[in-house]
């Protein structure tokens, strides 16, 4: 059985059924050769990771016109990143670059406050600042980057998050999320603070800016309900992108996706160290190759399956070098410890770096956070 929640990834994910059960359109060769002309084709897209869109040639189109989009994407903190987490941000990170546009990054750490009963706000503030760190170890230009955390902004973003729930029924939460009675307040209200970035830049600026939100398929909910209710205030209607999961170590049919709750021993974070990682790769990842080297040798593996090729589809830049090695593990030339070994150097290569300015990025999270222009008066007197 196969489940896809913003809460909840399971079993092996059919990206043509997601297609048609979402209602999301799929990135076609004409919006790619698009894509290619105005800001060239991260890999990403090349590979079909980021399959599928809603609106996406309308920003393009605001864009051609000189109405630059800004981009929106998050991170609910409950826990450690993982490199799953990184998928979307990694894009997010290309999208900035290109298109040199605004990104507003919400920390919304309520989220898993409200959904998990074993977290306290205190957890979810020190991971807020822990996740924050990987974040910026991406390398986001902090001039043109905005970390919005809720219960930091929420003198903010709480004025227009009442304008959205005003929209939102509990019966359309119900539809969109499987709430019942027995689901907390807090809960069915939460995505609406989750809508604010999609529209606070317009706001703030008081102009309509075009938005365009990267996020893994899982989230998707959200947003549908986003999308009916930001019109309604004035405001575009957020355009999106969405990628499919990196799989966890123990292959899509199991895991659905990469997540902690599958356990540190099947997930690789961002602080694991090289033997770590080596550990875990080599011990559960899943293999496409045969049970004996000659088996394997005759017949070749299967790296549509294999979760060490699958990775790589996810981390090696180089187009020819991920087609030879498909090539040399299907027809056996390529053995599965082999396999396994590319992908533990390309990962540990990647953290190398990442750790290093992961560790740098703790004197720079003011850098990041979102400062309102201070104001000549207050909302309630004149200044004297």
């Amino acid at each position: 059985m196969t489940i896809i929640t913003p809460w909840e990834v399971k079993g092996n994910v059919d990206y043509d059924k997601v297609i048609t059960e979402f209602g999301v359109s799929r990135i076609d060769e004409k919006l790619l050769a698009r894509i290619q002309k105005i800001a060239g084709l991260h890999y990403f897209l090349r590979r079909n990771i980021f399959f599928a869109h809603r609106d996406l040639g309308f920003v393009l189109d605001q864009h051609e016109k000189g109405n630059k989009f800004f981009l929106y994407t998050g991170r609910a903190p409950s826990g450690p990143v993982h490199l799953g987490h990184l998928i979307p941000w990694l894009f997010t990170k290309w999208l900035q670059d290109a298109f040199d546009v605004e990104l507003w990054f919400q920390f919304p750490d309520e989220e898993k406050f409200l959904f998990k009963k074993e977290l306290t706000l205190e957890d979810t503030e020190r991971f807020t600042f822990d996740n924050m760190l990987d974040v910026i170890a991406l390398g986001f230009n902090p001039k043109k980057t905005h970390f919005l955390i809720d219960t930091k902004h929420a003198h903010l973003m709480y004025r227009e998050a009442i304008k959205v729930a005003k929209h939102i029924t509990f019966s359309t939460a119900k539809a969109a999320f499987g709430f019942t009675n027995e689901q907390n307040i807090g809960a069915i209200f939460y995505t609406s603070m989750q809508a604010v970035p999609a529209f606070l830049p317009s706001v703030l600026q008081k102009k309509n800016i075009p938005c365009l939100i990267p996020y893994a398929i899982d989230q998707d909910p959200h947003f549908r309900v986003s999308r009916d209710v930001i019109p309604k205030l004035g405001f575009y209607k957020p355009a999106s992108i969405q990628c499919r999961f990196l799989p966890g170590l123990g292959g899509m049919q199991s895991d659905g996706k990469m997540s902690s709750s599958a356990g540190d021993e099947a997930t690789i974070y961002t602080t694991d160290d090289a033997k770590t990682v080596k550990h875990k790769v080599s011990k559960h990842a899943f293999s496409g190759g045969k049970d004996t080297v000659e088996e394997h040798r005759k017949y070749g593996g299967n790296p549509d399956i294999d979760v060490s090729y699958q990775w790589l589809t996810f981390f090696e830049e180089d187009d020819e070098k991920l087609k030879q090695t498909y090539h040399d593990y299907k027809t056996g030339k390529l053995l599965s410890g082999e396999l396994k070994a590319m992908l533990i150097t390309k990962i540990n290569d990647f953290l190398k770096g990442h750790q290093k300015r992961r560790d740098e990025a703790k004197g720079k999270i003011e850098q990041y956070l979102y400062k309102e222009p201070k104001k000549a008066t207050s909302l309630f007197m004149e200044e004297q």
